[in-house]
């Protein structure tokens, strides 16, 4: 039985190693990819058409969803906050807790996975399909370099207006839990705002401007690597849209998390007198 096992074993070892291997050759090509973007960026402005295009396409048409998105996670916030600061007498409080959950964590998070599954996906697909249909190969024949013509408009667009939508879902994330705390809950706007003016501070909102920048740039390149790499068929544009979203999601988390440490330490660093802002 022992030998009969040993094959199966090492099988499931050889195809262990063969998935890092393929997860590590991924990761070196994307951040190939990813210099050679950033490199074309800084050589040469993209042309305006195609600029503005992406422009459109990821800000303009984006605006409701992220809007809609801002204003019903302040308004869960209320919600789910109200009954236990109700309890302890605290509703005046309210205010700082959501408005700082906000700003700091879910409006930049949210908003960059809402537009990770909008945007990020779009791209792929659209990108993957000019793949499968031999239309890169045919900017390449005509001497127009691929990357600088299709991902640099669009990972500058991410760049920019990723943080902007972000101070829109950020907006209205604070009117809405505000809207939910003053016209359901009945709490007084004054020690509202109060207490959310204390709390809420210029570095929690200069933090919540910087992480977009780092979200909207890893949806760009993360997508378009995605859409360049699809497989041939329908079957490809679809599974390269789909990767482009879960990678996306997940590196958003990760950098989250890693920016997150960073600005927490960094606050320590600049302001070691300060207290820890508990409620």
């Amino acid at each position: 039985m022992a030998t009969a096992q040993l094959p199966v074993s090492e099988l499931g070892l050889a195809g262990v190693g063969a998935r890092l291997a393929r997860a590590l050759e991924l990761l070196g090509d994307w951040t190939i990819f990813s210099l050679r973007t950033v490199g074309w960026a800084v050589r040469r402005r993209p042309s305006r058409g195609t600029l503005t295009v992406c422009l459109h396409e990821i800000g303009v048409r984006s605006v409701g969803v992220v809007a809609l998105t801002g204003t019903f996670i302040g308004m869960v916030l209320a919600v789910q906050a109200y009954a236990q600061f109700h309890k302890l007498g605290l509703d005046t409080r309210l205010g700082a807790i959501i408005n700082l959950s906000v700003v700091r964590e879910l409006g930049p998070v949210l908003a960059a996975t809402m537009l990770a599954g909008r945007v990020g996906s779009a791209m792929a697909a659209e990108l993957a399909t000019m793949r499968i249909t031999e239309q890169i190969d045919a900017l390449a024949c005509l001497g127009i370099n691929p990357v600088h013509y299709l991902v640099v408009p669009r990972f500058l667009a991410c760049l920019v207006l990723v943080p902007l939508l972000t101070v829109l879902a950020d907006f209205m994330g604070v009117m809405g839990g505000a809207w939910l705390c003053f016209q359901v809950f009945h709490i007084e706007p004054h020690h509202y705002w109060h207490y959310s003016r204390e709390y809420v501070g210029m570095y929690d909102l200069w933090t919540s401007l910087v992480k977009p920048i780092f979200f909207g740039a890893a949806i760009a390149l993360i997508s378009c690597h995605r859409g360049f790499n699809s497989r041939a068929g329908a079957e490809g544009v679809g599974r390269a849209a789909t990767e482009a979203f879960v990678v996306s999601f997940i590196a958003i988390l990760v950098i989250d998390f890693f920016l997150a440490m960073f600005f927490t330490s960094l606050y320590h660093q600049l302001w070691p007198e300060a207290a820890v802002k508990f409620i």
